[in-house]
């Protein structure tokens, strides 16, 4: 019997620290995208662009959902995730644009 639970345990140790590895890529990944997003917004408040692009995100949602479905993840998870993410991502936009001394955001852009 305790070899079987010192199987398990070994088992749940090495799943885990995969997990523990696969966490720390997303970290990773997440700070390169963000990275690229704070460019992205640095171009637009250059030109005064307005921080959210609707079209885009629905297309990027789109295009998420549908590999989300092809790796066999929920995409509504998928689509909550970047969701999330765009968020964010306007939200630094639209700090961006301020401290360009852009004020081209719209209520509408602002919740979007």
């Amino acid at each position: 019997m305790s070899a079987d639970r010192d199987s398990i345990q070994a088992q749940l140790q090495e799943l885990r620290a995969s997990i523990d590895n696969i966490d720390a890529a997303l970290v990773y990944v997440l700070a390169e995208r963000f990275r690229c997003t704070k460019a992205v917004g640095v171009l637009k408040a250059t030109h005064d662009l307005p921080p959210a692009d609707p079209a885009r995100e629905e297309q990027q949602i789109a295009r998420l959902r549908r590999l989300a479905d092809d790796a066999n993840l929920d995409p509504d998870f998928a689509e909550k995730f970047l969701n999330f993410i765009i968020k964010e991502v306007i939200r630094h936009h639209e700090a961006i644009a301020e401290e360009h001394g852009n004020s081209t955001v719209t209520p509408k852009e602002a919740e979007a």
